[in-house]
């Protein structure tokens, strides 16, 4: 079963909802194939860095009110085995962070040797979380692949030129197309969707739900 996630790496909701999948899928005894698609939340420029907490301060009406949110969301992630500080993430545009993923799954075969780009995804989430990382400046970027195993310098090259920006706003543009309004969104087998970050438990029942489905179909 294919089962493609819709994320931005800036969204904590999807965070959580790609490590409540990892723990649903110990869980199911199918062959899965996981497929990341990029989805921005906010697709504006960021011309300087700034701490996430003050953009959510505008947003959602004042200091207290973004910190009353996102301590309920790092506790609910905490929940999940995840840390999320608030107070070191910094805003970004994530186009390029997408584009390293599509880099990485197109590219000199690390998707392969690593079980496809979910290593990768994860340390992007933890630079962006727990770290504090300008997850849309390219040479923090490329410094986050190198961790992984990537190689720095070539990304760095690959992130300076073109290659991928006509791929990955098509791709974009088809997650509009498709509806994908919020995110995660989980796509299973290619027509069944998951809206949001729900518990390892729903999303194990799902998946055994479509399973069920396509061997009778």
């Amino acid at each position: 079963m294919e089962i493609e996630i819709y994320a931005d790496v800036v969204c904590p909701w999807c965070y959580i909802g790609t490590q409540r999948l990892t723990e649903a899928l110990k869980s199911f005894d199918g062959e899965v194939t996981v497929r990341y698609r990029p989805f921005q939340l906010d697709p504006s420029p960021v011309p300087e860095p700034r701490p996430t907490l003050e953009m959510l301060a505008e947003k959602f009406g004042g200091p207290e009110r973004a910190r009353q949110i996102t301590e309920h969301t790092a506790s609910v992630a905490a929940g999940a085995g995840l840390e999320l500080r608030f107070d070191r993430a910094v805003a970004a545009n994530t186009f390029d962070a997408h584009r390293l993923v599509w880099y990485a799954e197109q590219h000199g075969g690390y998707a392969e040797q690593r079980g496809g780009s979910a290593e990768l995804v994860t340390a992007l989430y933890r630079a962006h979380f727990v770290d504090g990382v300008d997850v849309g400046s390219r040479p923090a970027l490329a410094g986050v692949a190198a961790t992984v195993g990537l190689d720095e310098s070539d990304v760095r090259r690959f992130l300076d030129s073109s290659e991928g920006v006509t791929e990955l706003r098509a791709a974009l543009r088809e997650a509009h197309e498709l509806g994908v309004t919020s995110v995660p969104m989980f796509v299973l087998a290619g027509k069944y969707a998951v809206a949001g970050a729900q518990e390892p438990e729903t999303l194990l029942a799902a998946l055994r739900e479509v399973r069920r489905r396509e061997a009778e179909s």
